[in-house]
C-alpha cells in the first residue's frame, strides 16, 4: 500500500498534540490522508462515515470518554482498525492494560516526534510498540484476566451506554443520544448489569467510574 492510501485519524482534544502526531505522520507516510477528531463523538462519526481506517492514535481522556471506554468500544465496533493509545499518562499499569484491551501501540506525549514515528510505522507495518521499559513479558493476574473478559462481552452499543451512564445521563437521554427507544435503553442498562456482575444501575455507574481509573473488579463495584 503506498502512502497516498493510507487514512489516519488522530484523536486529541489537544491541537499542539494533533500537530505534532501530524508532524510523526508526514514522516512516516507522506501525502496519507489525515484526519483530526477534538471529541469521542466525532470519533465515531468519522469512523462512521469511513469505516475501517488504516490507523488511530486515540487520546485516552478526550471529551466523551473516560479511561478505556473509548479504546474498548473502537475494539469492539472496528476489530479490523489497530488503535494506538497516546496519553500522557505514563503508569506502567495503564500501559499495559491499554495492550491487554487491544491496542497495538502506546504513545506516552512526552516522548519526542521521532520515537512517535516509530511507533506509527511499526504498527501500520503489522508490528506493535511500546515504550522499551514497559515489560508485557509477564502474564496478566487473574483480576484483570477477569476485567478484560468481562468488558469485552460488551456490545459497541453497550460499551456506549456504560459510557453514557458515567456521565450520569438518564435513560430518556441516553435513547435520544443513540436515538432509540427508552425500553431499548433498559435492555442495554440490564446486559450491562449482568456482564459486569453488578445488581443495580448505581453500581454500574460506581463501576464505570473505576474502569476509568483502571481500579475496577467485581467485588469493589
Amino acid at each position: 500500500m503506498s502512502s497516498q492510501e493510507i487514512r489516519i485519524l488522530i484523536a486529541d482534544d489537544h491541537p499542539l498534540v494533533r500537530g505534532a502526531l501530524r508532524e510523526a505522520v508526514k514522516g512516516v507516510a507522506p501525502g496519507s490522508a489525515v484526519i483530526e477528531a477534538g471529541a469521542f463523538e466525532e470519533v465515531a462519526a468519522t469512523l462512521g462515515e469511513h469505516g475501517d481506517l488504516d490507523l488511530v492514535l486515540l487520546d485516552l481522556t478526550m471529551p466523551g470518554v473516560q479511561g478505556f471506554s473509548g479504546l474498548m468500544y473502537l475494539r469492539a465496533q472496528y476489530p479490523g482498525t489497530p488503535v494506538i493509545v497516546v496519553s500522557g499518562n505514563e503508569d506502567r499499569g495503564v500501559i499495559r492494560r491499554c495492550v491487554e484491551f487491544g491496542a497495538s501501540g502506546f504513545i506516552p506525549k512526552s516522548v519526542d516526534v521521532e520515537s512517535m514515528r516509530s511507533a506509527i510505522r511499526s504498527v501500520l507495518d503489522g508490528g506493535s510498540w511500546t515504550p522499551a521499559d514497559v515489560d508485557l513479558s509477564t502474564p496478566p493476574d487473574r483480576e484483570t484476566s477477569d476485567i478484560v473478559r468481562r468488558l469485552g462481552s460488551l456490545t459497541p452499543q453497550q460499551v456506549r451506554v456504560l459510557m453514557m451512564l458515567s456521565e450520569g445521563l438518564l435513560n430518556k437521554q441516553i435513547a435520544y443520544e443513540l436515538g432509540v427507544s427508552e425500553a431499548t435503553v433498559k435492555a442495554h442498562v440490564s446486559a450491562i448489569l449482568q456482564k459486569l456482575g453488578v445488581e443495580s444501575r448505581t453500581q454500574a455507574v460506581i463501576a464505570a467510574s473505576k474502569i476509568a481509573a483502571g481500579q475496577w473488579s467485581p467485588q469493589a463495584a
